[in-house]
């Protein structure tokens, strides 16, 4: 699996991803780290480990002009498959159907429930104690066209306590992020991931390819 790792942030989740390569959970190469935004810490992270880094910002820009950008940078750095990690742009629907099945996105709640345009960072904890729920959790989905609405990979909640701030909820769920978004990319690159519509089956085994007999 040749990685492409999108970032708008720390990379907390980057980081999670070089270490579960580093410890052999995760049998993969991060090719690239692109970013919307100069002088992130994500961007960081991959320069310390020598890994290319690229900014495209789409603000203000052509459509297919930032499309034929993001695919050019990609082929050039032999991508197969897009980890969305604190990504806070809208992906054009051309990077989504030239990738469909190979990009996935984590959510630090557990979707459909706080979800969709906006909700992001400490929004969503504080919706989610503001509501009242007794359990959130994260989410690893495959990308669509819309905000959070793609087949769901892997989910496990966290408990919401009386006591929670959404700081200290926030933490409790980037800890099950760091553990389940490696996950879900391991299960890709063993190739046990199988899409029927909306619903997404884990294979035991690895799948042979469809030619063999």
């Amino acid at each position: 699996m040749q990685l492409a790792v999108f970032a708008s942030g720390s990379g907390s989740n980057l980081e999670a991803i070089f270490n579960a390569i580093d410890a052999g959970r995760l049998p993969a190469t991060v090719a690239l780290v692109l970013s919307n935004k100069a002088g992130v810490f994500a961007l960081e992270r991959a320069r310390l480990r020598d890994v290319p880094t690229i900014v495209l910002d789409p603000t203000g820009r052509d459509e297919a002009a930032y499309l034929a950008d993001l695919l050019g940078v990609l082929n050039t750095h032999g991508v197969d498959f897009i980890a969305l990690a604190g990504y806070l742009k809208k992906i054009p629907a051309g990077l989504v159907a030239a990738f469909h099945g190979r990009m996935l996105n984590i959510h630090p709640a557990l979707l459909p429930a706080f979800g969709g345009p906006g909700m992001f960072g400490q929004r969503i904890h504080r919706a989610a104690i503001e509501y009242g729920v007794r359990w959130t959790g994260a989410t690893v989905h495959l990308v669509d066209e819309a905000y959070d609405t793609g087949p769901v990979v892997l989910q496990e909640p966290v408990p919401v306590k009386p006591d929670d701030t959404p700081e200290v909820l926030a933490a409790r769920v980037l800890a099950l992020e760091h553990r389940l978004f490696p996950e879900a990319l391991a299960l890709f690159a063993a190739g046990r991931v199988r899409l029927e519509g909306r619903r997404v089956f884990i294979d035991e085994a690895p799948r042979p390819p469809a030619h063999a007999v």
